[in-house]
């Protein structure tokens, strides 16, 4: 037993427990969903967090945009005695590619790019890519087939990674990318302007050619330099404009306020029997959002939120674009975004596929009980959202665990399911 879930288990006595379930409210059954079915979820959030598998955690879900379930459990910082609760700050790296996604599909609408264009149009480094290898003798660096474009990046089809794997890590790390920034999509330690970094990636060779693979790596990041570009304004600024401000997402920022350092919740990392202790500091743990140079705006893992503000955001795209009077995208605009753009380089059988910027589900029980249609995401902390557009939900659930070995962010959307009865 780990000293930190030791002392997780001890807090329970002043409030970390059912004390700080209760405190949240009777749980009655918002339409749709029944009492007893929702005080699983109650119950199994609080064993993962009395067991030290992790630290604490928010959820919320809403059903028809109405609040369904939304429960905060746990502790924003453990040997603080921090609880967790609705206005927690999470870092939430990948999920942060939906917004800048937006951003640039917004842009599309007002003529200013098309998902057609070449990358180079706005960032001309990316003229003549180079693609890496392997052969006998090593590693070959040939010239790419053709220009990467706006669409090969919203589908992660452009044949670029986070440079961490060993064909090309030392080629990226010499560029401070890759191994030598944290995980490889980490930049919030960067005193640098986004388009700086993206203009360095262009001089590696990437992992795939363009339209032949689907690889996960920094396609977003580029995107936000693109759209820095288009418009004319950092990303920033871009994203509190057409998303944030638009939508009362008030706890959306790359960087922490200073006054609001003590909500954002302590990061925790699994060890090797599954529980937590406290993550170190710097890249590969709490990270520069709070202290750091607030230079680096990457579109692809660098926002913190909270649950409440990201399901304001996934509510506006469910309802295909309009929330609350204010209209960010066209219906038709959301539709290209949730529909699968990427043939079956995402998922060979085809129960799978990938939009602009969402895992989509095709095929029924290929992600538990979601619904085809289903789009979703989440982010190397372990938080982890979904859409239903069948079942009109939104869910989302927010911890900061890095690495996370719990399994639990995958087990609660089919908690969530169980307890929908209609």
């Amino acid at each position: 037993m780990g000293r930190t879930w030791l002392l997780a288990l001890a807090y329970l006595v002043i409030g970390g427990g059912a004390e700080q379930l209760a405190a949240q409210g009777p749980r009655t059954a918002p339409r749709g969903f029944t009492a007893d079915r929702l005080a699983r979820i109650d119950r199994v959030l609080q064993e993962y967090v009395d067991s030290g598998r992790i630290a604490g955690a928010v959820a919320i879900v809403l059903h028809d945009g109405e609040v369904g379930y939304r429960r905060a459990v746990g502790w924003s910082d453990v040997e603080s005695h921090r609880q967790m609760s609705s206005t927690t700050l999470f870092r939430i790296a990948s999920q942060t590619k939906a917004l800048t996604s937006v951003v640039i599909l917004s842009l599309m609408e007002e003529g200013k790019l098309s998902v057609n264009d070449p990358v180079s149009r706005y960032i001309p480094a990316f003229a003549h890519t180079t693609v890496a290898t392997r052969s006998d003798t090593g590693r070959i660096i040939t010239p790419a087939s053709r220009q990467i474009t706006i669409r090969d990046l919203l589908t992660h089809t452009a044949g670029i990674s986070y440079g961490t794997d060993s064909l090309v890590a030392p080629l990226y790390s010499a560029k401070g990318l890759g191994p030598a920034a944290g995980w490889g999509w980490y930049t919030a330690d960067k005193d640098e302007p986004i388009c700086t970094t993206i203009e360095r990636l262009a001089t590696v060779p990437f992992v795939a050619q363009p339209g032949q693979r689907w690889v996960y790596g920094y396609n977003t990041d580029i995107l936000g330099c693109v759209a820095e570009r288009a418009a004319g304004m950092p990303l920033d600024e871009l994203i509190r404009n057409r998303i944030t401000g638009p939508l009362s997402m008030n706890d959306t920022y790359f960087f922490v306020p200073a006054g609001a350092a003590n909500r954002l919740a302590t990061v925790y990392a699994s060890d090797s029997t599954n529980h937590i202790r406290r993550a170190p500091d710097g890249p590969r743990g709490q990270g520069n959002y709070v202290t750091g140079p607030r230079r680096s705006f990457a579109g692809g893992a660098g926002l913190v939120s909270t649950a409440p503000d990201y399901a304001r955001f996934l509510q506006m795209l469910l309802n295909g674009g309009e929330l609350d009077g204010v209209r960010i995208l066209a219906p038709h605009t959301v539709d290209l975004m949730t529909h699968n753009q990427s043939g079956v380089l995402f998922d060979t059988t085809g129960a799978n596929g990938f939009g602009f910027g969402f895992g989509i589900v095709q095929i029924y029980g290929a992600n538990g009980m979601a619904s085809v249609g289903t789009f979703s995401w989440g982010g190397a902390y372990g938080s982890q959202y979904g859409v239903d557009p069948v079942e009109h939900l939104v869910i989302v659930f927010m911890i900061n665990q890095l690495p996370n070995r719990s399994d639990i962010a995958g087990k609660f959307p089919t908690l969530v399911y169980q307890a929908l009865v209609r």
